[in-house]
């Protein structure tokens, strides 16, 4: 068994060397918001922040996850309390399937630690690794502008 360090505990995977991060996460620890759609690293969906990047996790294998940090949407909650950048997407209907929110939620969330006040050209630019085939994108950016609103609400409360 391998341990890595997922949502901030520790958790053991198997050891198989070929398998993804994305399916050590969601069939060795049934972290299901870890979503594959293309296996490609094309669309996003798939979407985790190791050592709080964003990275395609059915292109990285889980041993390469070893001693980092990983962190899924399950990790961004406070219990019952949303994650400013969850309430944002809820609030301003950031998802239609919602396939997709799970990786753009993970991507928001390294793309405003860099951007903390970004404008929507910026948001539009720094979300276009992640694809959403609903097209729900006009709302997608007005939810990073909002969450980067309530982020910022938040530090100066």
């Amino acid at each position: 068994m391998t341990v890595l360090k997922v949502n901030g505990r520790p958790v053991e995977i198997s050891n198989r060397g070929d398998r993804t991060l994305a399916t050590a996460l969601r069939e060795d620890l049934g972290l299901i918001g870890v979503r594959v759609s293309c296996a490609e690293g094309e669309c996003g969906s798939c979407t985790v922040l190791v050592d709080n990047k964003p990275m395609t996790s059915c292109l990285m294998l889980a041993q390469q996850a070893k001693g980092k940090e990983i962190v899924t949407i399950e990790g961004m909650a406070n219990g019952d309390d949303l994650h400013p950048i969850q309430q944002a997407f809820i609030e301003e209907q950031g998802f239609q399937c919602g396939f997709c929110t799970p990786g753009l939620i993970l991507s928001t969330k390294a793309f405003l630690a860099e951007n903390p006040n970004p404008t929507a050209d910026e948001v539009s630019v720094g979300m276009s690794g992640n694809i959403c085939r609903c097209g729900a994108y006009p709302y997608i950016v007005k939810a990073v502008l909002k969450a980067a609103e309530l982020m910022d609400e938040t530090a100066t409360a």
